[in-house]
This record gives structure tokens, C-alpha cells and sequence, in this order.
């Protein structure tokens, strides 16, 4: 086993990759695997988690197996690998029995430095041979969450790669994953029986994506209205059904947009035909349903919209996590409505598994609690994943851009809590949100008057707001820590201490305006990691890409990505020899579209002239 410091990793980044530095802890992660230690690394989306175990495949001899389990990616990360003149390849079953029989042979001559493959075909029978027959060196479980049951997309067959661990004992473990909790991390290491694990956790925080939550009204006009300002640009509409999905992409494409739909309910070919158009940017709209997901591994998605409420904030951030994934800016946009709450309530009531049902409402919670919030949704985000965001204003979301209005809401706290504790007092029992807001509203439910609630003091005494206006006070009061939901097997509103204490001293309550309280003025949110270029220039270049990655039969980003692309646009390399400076360019593509592109940059340049930039 090479030693940490015996390759040339900064040569190899540079000569494979065309980068000049590594990102945080990559370097590290690089060095612990290279020592033949186990790794556990959390880098989040963006993040440069593939570099991680393909440098380190170049830098020593043998084969590194990577297990993904998405079988629609491994194809298009093989692409990316061999662009950049890495020896590549995948095993799964979109092959034809000649082909995978091809590369098996090559597997057993050892022409292959990385090998692609579905966590399935590893249990198969004689695999394990096979893998001990290859020179195994170091096996990459690539979206480690999987093995967890805790984790947002848990797959079964992820658990059986702990016998990986007992056939191969020797070959040092890699797990990587870009989303998980303290207990979820926990998991991954004792299901995999990572051994003493070096354990790599970057920060959460995607500082170039903004963050924004509107009312949900007339959604696909906000939708036409959002996208209508982005053509150029391509992204992704989450939908929580498959026929919103549907409609959401005929209404687009019918209104001229090159939008499609991707759930679980298509047929197998549309579907991968409609992914592929979209990794081509022959398609720039995907509408997808949240359950199914998108294992989209495209750099340039540039904007995300929840149509819908998502399930979780795990779920949420990876999802948001998509765009931008190579650093240039990309926005999130959530739709977020009471009546969507009250639909994913409706939908966890019918789990049968009380633990189930209990963990699902305590993660609809923290997703409502999220929207609702008037602070910082970088900082809650972060504060998720046990991070703690360092600053009081991000600048990049519209709470902290564009931060909402707040009131005395002492009269309207102490109407609520004083129905919460006269129900309780009287009844010896508590009920859930609902039933609190209709005796405040003075409705004639059969429950009210079965239970004598007509009768309380509180009946009727909050008929001045709407009842969803007092469901957004009570989720305030929920997160501001005075009322709370029971352990119980309802979810069941109870006074806390610190809500008895503010309604005995009449302590003054500070309540937020709700979000779709009109605001008086607009700002400019901050755009990090935004490259300021020559954007004729760029557009030129994206259209010389998409021919040359047409020709070629790839997604666009395999020959560059966005990054790169901004780069030549702002420092006009018109020689091979000038395009050493710009990243994302290693030799082999240097070499292949070095001209073709300088060629383009100077015939730009006899017509126009150069802009500067600061």
C-alpha cells in the first residue's frame, strides 16, 4: 500500500482534473485512504465527494470499486472519468450480456482503475471471488445514508455490504454520503463495520445557494412567473404526487417551456429518456416527484422550486442540494401553504407503526418549522445538522434579506394558551391544535359540546381571526416553546413550564407578521460564488459545448462544466498554452479541445473587445 506522501497528488489533481487546490478536507480524506485506513466522510452536495476515491484509485495500483445506487449515473460519472483519460468502467444490467462479458474480461487483465456497480450485483454469486480476483485496493460506498433506516432514502440491500467486510478484510472501506444526522453517521459506520474509521464532517452550509419561502398562491403562475426570468437556465419543479407532476410539466411545455415529466409512474424508457434530454439541456425543466427523487448528478441546475411541502428537512436539503453543484449560484424557492400541512397530516395519520407515525409527524414539524420561521434559514438549516451558523445575517435568504415584520401578539398568546390550559384543566385530557382553534372560534362541533367545551371561558373568545391565522400562532407558540406536542399516541397540544410562567405573568409575546404580509421594499440578495464574465462570450461557448458533447453523445458538462466555461469568458484564452490557467481543464481535454476553443474565443475577440472585470 503506497504511503501517504509517495504520489504526487497535487500533479495528478492538476494533470487529471485541471484544478490547482483541493477543496476543504478532500486532501485529507485522500491521505487517510492512501494509509489504508477506513473513512467515514460527510461533504455536502457540491462538494467534490467523487474526487475523494478517484484521485486516490490513480495514485495507487489495483482496482477501487465504488458502489452507487444509481444505476442512470453510473454511466455518465464513467463519461466524466474518461473525458478526463481515467480507465473507467460500470457493471449493471442496462448492458447487454456481450458488453458486460467485454468488461469482465478487462476487469480480470486489470485495464480498469475504477469500476461503477449496483450494491445488488455485488451479492450476486461468484462476485465475491470475482473481487478477490481483482486486485481490489479500496471499496467506495458512495451515498452511505442508504444503510439506514434513519436516513431520508433507505435502501435494504445497502445492509448487506457489511459482507464485503469479511470477504475482503484487508481492502480499507470508504463511506461517503452528503446528508446525515449524528445518528444517521452512527449507523453508516456500525452497518458497513467500518474499523477505528478516520471520520471527515465538512461544513452543511451551501453558501451559493439562496434560500426562499412564499405563500402558496396560483403556484403555477408563480412557477411561469419564476422560470420566465431563468429560460436560459435549467432546474428542477418537486411535486408531492405524480399527477402534479404531470400537469406541472404539459403546462409548461405547453406555454413553449422544454419541460418533462420524471416520477416512478412513467415507463422505464421515458423515464431515461426524459432524464437524458435533461442531462443534455435538450430539456431545462424537470417536474419530479419528491418520493421518487432525482439522482441527477448535472452541475448546472441552477434553480430548485418545491411545489409542495417536502417531507423532511433532510429530504429538503438534498434535494435543494442539486442546484448548484458547481459552485456558480442557484436558488430555492418553496411553495408553502397550510393546506399542505394539513394534507401530509391527513397521509401520517394513516401509518399504522406507532414509532413510524410518531418520527413522520416530528419531521413534518421541523419542515413546517422551517417555512414559518422568521430567522435565517441558513442558520436553521445548519442547526439540523448540528451546525451552528456563524453569523447573524446570511445576506442570501429572504428572511434575513428581506426580514418580516413582528407584533405585540401578547393578547393573542394569551388566548391560546389559556385554551390549551382551560381544555386540559377541565377535560383532564388535551387535544390536538384543531380542536383548540375551534373552541376558540366558537365553532358547534360534536366533539365541543360531547365534551362540554362550549362551556369553557375560552369558547368563542377568538373569533377576530381566521383558523388558519390561529394555526400560524399556535406553531409560533410551538417554537417559541410554550406549547408542545404529547408523547402520546396523538399528537396532542400541552402547556410546557415556560408557557404556564408567561401566562401567570402576562409577559409581553412577540410574534411574527405572516409571510404573506405585503413588504414594503425589495432587496438584493447576495449571490455567492457568482463569476462575473463576458456573457456573449459564454453564451457562444455553451453553444460550441453542446455541439461538441452532441457529437459525442454526452451531457454537456462532460466536455466543461459552467465554471469553466465563465472562467474563458472572463480571461479570454486565444492559445492551448493560456488555458493552463483556467480550471477544470487537464491535460487529456486540453489536448482534445484546447484549439476548438481558443479558436472560438479569438474569432470573438476580432469583433469584440475584451471587458474587464474586478
Amino acid at each position: 500500500m503506497p504511503t501517504a506522501t509517495s504520489p504526487d497528488l497535487a500533479g495528478i489533481l492538476k494533470r487529471t482534473f485541471g484544478y490547482g487546490t483541493f477543496r476543504p478536507l478532500q486532501r485529507e480524506i485522500i491521505d487517510a485512504t492512501l494509509a489504508g485506513k477506513d473513512v467515514f466522510a460527510l461533504l455536502p452536495t457540491g462538494g467534490g465527494k467523487s474526487l475523494c476515491f478517484q484521485l486516490p484509485a490513480l495514485a495507487r495500483p489495483g482496482l477501487t470499486v465504488v458502489v452507487s445506487p444509481l444505476i442512470a449515473l453510473m454511466k455518465d460519472q464513467v463519461d466524466a472519468m474518461q473525458a478526463s483519460g481515467v480507465a473507467a468502467t460500470f457493471l449493471n444490467s442496462t448492458l447487454g450480456a456481450d458488453e458486460a462479458r467485454t468488461r469482465l474480461r478487462g476487469l480480470h487483465r486489470g485495464e480498469y482503475k475504477l469500476l461503477y456497480v449496483a450494491p445488488e450485483r455485488l451479492m450476486l454469486e461468484g462476485w465475491i471471488e470475482n473481487l478477490k480476483a481483482w486486485n481490489v485496493t479500496c471499496i467506495a460506498i458512495d451515498e452511505a445514508h442508504c444503510v439506514s433506516e434513519w436516513g431520508h432514502d433507505f435502501r435494504p440491500e445497502y445492509r448487506q455490504l457489511a459482507k464485503l467486510r469479511a470477504a475482503l478484510p484487508d481492502v480499507p472501506m470508504m463511506a461517503l454520503t452528503a446528508t446525515a444526522t449524528g445518528r444517521v453517521r452512527a449507523d453508516i459506520i456500525t452497518h458497513l463495520k467500518l474499523r477505528e474509521p478516520e471520520v471527515f464532517v465538512a461544513s452543511f452550509n451551501r453558501p451559493n445557494l439562496t434560500y426562499r419561502v412564499v405563500p402558496k398562491d396560483q403556484p403555477l403562475k408563480q412557477i411561469i412567473d419564476f422560470v420566465r426570468k431563468r429560460e436560459s437556465e435549467c432546474g428542477i419543479i418537486y411535486c408531492a404526487s405524480r399527477a402534479t407532476a404531470e400537469r406541472v410539466a404539459e403546462s409548461l411545455a405547453g406555454r413553449g417551456f422544454l419541460a418533462r415529466a420524471y416520477h416512478a409512474g412513467l415507463a422505464a424508457d421515458e423515464r431515461a429518456r426524459n432524464q437524458e434530454q435533461f442531462l443534455r439541456d435538450d430539456t431545462r425543466i424537470i417536474c419530479a416527484t419528491i418520493a421518487f427523487g432525482m439522482g441527477i448528478n448535472k452541475p448546472n441546475v441552477r434553480w430548485i422550486i418545491h411545489h409542495d411541502l417536502p417531507k423532511n428537512i433532510e429530504g429538503y436539503y438534498q434535494e435543494t442540494g442539486r442546484a448548484g453543484r458547481d459552485g456558480l449560484p442557484g436558488d430555492c424557492l418553496l411553495l408553502f401553504s397550510a393546506g399542505d400541512i394539513a394534507k401530509q397530516t391527513h397521509f401520517l395519520d394513516e401509518i399504522t407503526n406507532e414509532q413510524e407515525r410518531a418520527i413522520a409527524r416530528a419531521q413534518l414539524r421541523q419542515i413546517v418549522h422551517y417555512a414559518e420561521n422568521p430567522a435565517c434559514r441558513r442558520a436553521e438549516l445548519l442547526n439540523y445538522f448540528g451546525e451552528t451558523f456563524p453569523l447573524d445575517n446570511c445576506g442570501a435568504c429572504d428572511n434575513c434579506s428581506e426580514p418580516r415584520e413582528s407584533f405585540d401578539g401578547t393578547l393573542v398568546a394569551q388566548k391560546f394558551l389559556s385554551c390549551v390550559y382551560r381544555i386540559q384543566q377541565a377535560s383532564r385530557f388535551n387535544t390536538g391544535m384543531n380542536h383548540v382553534i375551534e373552541v376558540l372560534t366558537g365553532a358547534a362541533t360534536e366533539k365541543i359540546q360531547r365534551w362540554g367545551h362550549d362551556q369553557l371561558t375560552t369558547y368563542g373568545i377568538g373569533k377576530e381571526l381566521s383558523k388558519s391565522q390561529w394555526s400560524s400562532v399556535g406553531r409560533e407558540l410551538m417554537r417559541l416553546g410554550y406549547v408542545a406536542i404529547g408523547s402520546g399516541e396523538y399528537a396532542t397540544l400541552e402547556m410546557t413550564e415556560a408557557g404556564m410562567a408567561v401566562l401567570r405573568a402576562r409577559t409581553r409575546i412577540t410574534l411574527t407578521k405572516p409571510m404573506d404580509t405585503p413588504k414594503s421594499k425589495r432587496v438584493t440578495v447576495r449571490r455567492e460564488g457568482d463569476i462575473a464574465c463576458d456573457e456573449i462570450l459564454f453564451e457562444k461557448l455553451r453553444l460550441l459545448r453542446k455541439r461538441l458533447a452532441d457529437e459525442r453523445k454526452v451531457p454537456a458538462y462532460i466536455v466543461f462544466g459552467d465554471t469553466t466555461l465563465r472562467a474563458m469568458a472572463r480571461e479570454y484564452p486565444e492559445s492551448v498554452s493560456a488555458m493552463e490557467s483556467i480550471p477544470g481543464i487537464g491535460e487529456k481535454k486540453r489536448a482534445e479541445f484546447g484549439e476548438i476553443f481558443a479558436g472560438e474565443i479569438a474569432e470573438y475577440l476580432r469583433t469584440n473587445s475584451r471587458q474587464a472585470f474586478n
